[in-house]
């Protein structure tokens, strides 16, 4: 079979069930068949072997069956890093480069701790753009922490420091100049009527429970023990949980409270100062 006639089978094999059919039956072709883009697109009469089209096809079902294009390809760029990503973590999404930009415009910082790093995207994306920057991430997921870790090796930012454990365990007794996260807040009730794809992601990185909430309140109580005076802290929450996350701040001491919107124009990520 043709790279042209692989396509037109892909194309029809996912329509209905990719927001963009032909692209992403031709970023599948080029997994299976280790062609690049451009040999893709123009050289269609390209002649693919049998062990390519026993994968694209076995690409092709995955996806039309909703898993995430990531997971098959293993790669998701953000904050223009190439990661890799895993059924192990959830696929790093637009939205939660607001939480890397806020943390950038921090000054006077030294260090900064990264709580559920997944596949280390938070914490490598900081530490690519500060070099002097003291970066610390935790995980409780064994699993999770060794993508992070190839990551970082892949990408060479091996100063990264990886624990692994829940919450604040891995750090007991010491301070950070700035906490980010992003943590689990979809009750878990609201999962079934999301995106096919999320179903897919672990749901232990999704979700923290019945309520939402749930892991944003541990956060939240517990970073000004490991927050220096006037530390900032920087949460990722949903779009509907911005007013609930502000109050939460407010009622445990934290100062100068605000919301940030994401691209799309909700509120995505809480920054309030400790002390």
């Amino acid at each position: 079979m043709t790279v042209a006639a692989a396509l037109r089978a892909g194309e029809r094999r996912l329509a209905g069930r990719a927001l963009d059919a032909r692209r992403e039956a031709r970023l599948l072709l080029g997994v299976a068949a280790g062609l690049s883009a451009a040999q893709c697109q123009f050289e269609p009469e390209h002649t693919l072997d049998a062990a390519a089209l026993e994968h694209y096809a076995a690409l092709l079902e995955r996806r039309a069956g909703g898993e995430p294009y990531a997971y098959l390809a293993g790669e998701r760029e953000f904050w223009s890093l190439p990661l890799h990503v895993s059924a192990a973590v959830l696929v790093p999404r637009p939205e939660t480069e607001l939480l890397v930009e806020r943390a950038l415009r921090l000054t006077g910082v030294d260090s900064i701790l990264d709580v559920g790093t997944g596949s280390g995207a938070i914490a490598l994306a900081i530490a690519s753009e500060r070099t002097d920057w003291r970066v610390t991430a935790t995980d409780l997921s064994t699993g999770a922490l060794a993508v992070a870790r190839g990551n970082a090796k892949r990408l060479a930012l091996q100063r990264v420091e990886f624990l692994q454990g829940s919450w604040f365990e891995p750090v007991q007794g010491r301070v950070f100049d700035c906490i980010v996260s992003n943590p689990p807040y979809i009750a878990a009730d609201e999962l079934a009527s999301l995106a096919p794809e999320l179903q897919f992601e672990p749901h232990g990185a999704l979700t923290p429970g019945a309520d939402g909430l749930a892991a944003l309140r541990i956060l939240v109580d517990g970073a000004p023990l490991h927050l220096t005076a006037g530390g900032a802290l920087l949460l990722e929450h949903g779009a509907g949980q911005a007013s609930e996350v502000r109050a939460m701040l407010v009622a445990r001491g934290y100062a100068h409270v605000v919301s940030h919107t994401d691209l799309a124009g909700l509120p995505r990520v809480a920054e309030a100062r400790w002390g």
